[in-house]
Order: C-alpha cells, then structure tokens, then sequence
C-alpha cells in the first residue's frame, strides 16, 4: 500500500538524497510547510520570515518500508537535538519537524521519539511535530538536486559525507545504485 510521509531534517537537498536510496520508497518531492504564505518561495522561506521548514515528501510501499523505518533513518541521518540548525544552517526552516497526517501517525513518532531516538542521542531531542496542512513543492531545480549536481561544493562537503555513513549503517535498505 503506499504512503506519504513528511519530514524536515536540515536542509532539503540532504534527507532528499538520503530517503530516495531507500528500497520501498518510489518518490521523494523537496519542498516547504508549516508556514503562514501560501505558495512560498525558496528566498522567502530562506528568510525565516514565514514559518515555512524545508522538507521531503516522502512516497513509500508499506509492504517494503515501515513509518518506523522512516523514522529510524530520519532520526539517524540529522542531528535532532539542536533547535532551529543543522550544522550550518540556521533558522526555523532546518528545524526537526515531523508533519503527521493523522493522530495515529503523531502518536507512532512521538512514541518512537520517546522510546528510540532519545537512545540515539545524549541530549533531549528537539524534533516538533506538526499536523500537516499543506505540502508546498520547491522549485524545479531542487528537486533531486544531490543527483544532479554531485561535483557542487556542499554536495561534496556536506551530503556525500552522510550518504557514506548512511550506506555503512543502512546496507540492507538500500536500492542497488
């Protein structure tokens, strides 16, 4: 059966490039939520003044890939004890967030937040989570843009290093690439 979930872990481009190795997952869509403009674009998001998070949609087989195993990537591949940044990027667009689309699906996180990922982490984990209004894609050319552009300087210097890691720790879940 498939699913859509929606997560902001940092910038976009990063948990892109991560979820869309993943065996069940067919589509992965960059884009932005949890703000008060509609159709936002990237530089307004990018000034924190709308209340937008980057974030994927996530399309997945539930009979290939759990919510749970989504999870468990997603609180393994960010850091999600610091507020508001990722490394480098700072503002309430790279915030932790979980956008649940039913009181079933906030439940699952926040139990996997209390039960698994505080585990991961020596610090309290920051991670929101917000009902789902509505998805927002992001401009055409951040769509799969670790893919497209792996030579550019942050690929390099920021994404390729968590895709090793990613591969090491998740072999087993991953599309032959």
């Amino acid at each position: 059966m498939e699913a859509k979930a929606y997560i902001g872990g940092g910038c976009f481009w990063c948990t892109e490039a991560y979820f869309t190795r993943l065996k069940g997952v067919s589509k992965v869509v960059s884009g932005y939520a949890g703000g008060k403009n509609a159709n936002p674009t990237y530089k307004e998001v990018c000034s924190g003044m709308t209340g937008h998070a980057e974030l994927i949609e996530v399309t997945y087989d539930t009979t290939e890939v759990s919510f749970e195993d989504l999870l468990e990537i997603f609180f393994l591949t960010h850091n999600p004890t610091t507020l508001n940044r990722q490394g480098n990027d700072v503002g309430t667009q790279y915030r932790s967030v979980i956008f649940y689309l039913s009181e079933e699906e906030k439940y699952q996180a926040a139990e996997f937040i209390k039960q698994k990922a505080s585990t991961y982490w020596d610090d309290p984990i920051v991670t929101s989570l917000e009902p789902l209004d509505v998805f927002y894609p992001a401009e055409a050319y951040h769509q799969d843009y670790y893919r497209l552009n792996p030579k550019q300087g942050y690929c390099q210097i920021v994404i390729a290093p968590k895709i090793k890691k990613l591969e090491a720790h998740f072999k087993d879940r991953l599309k032959a690439q």
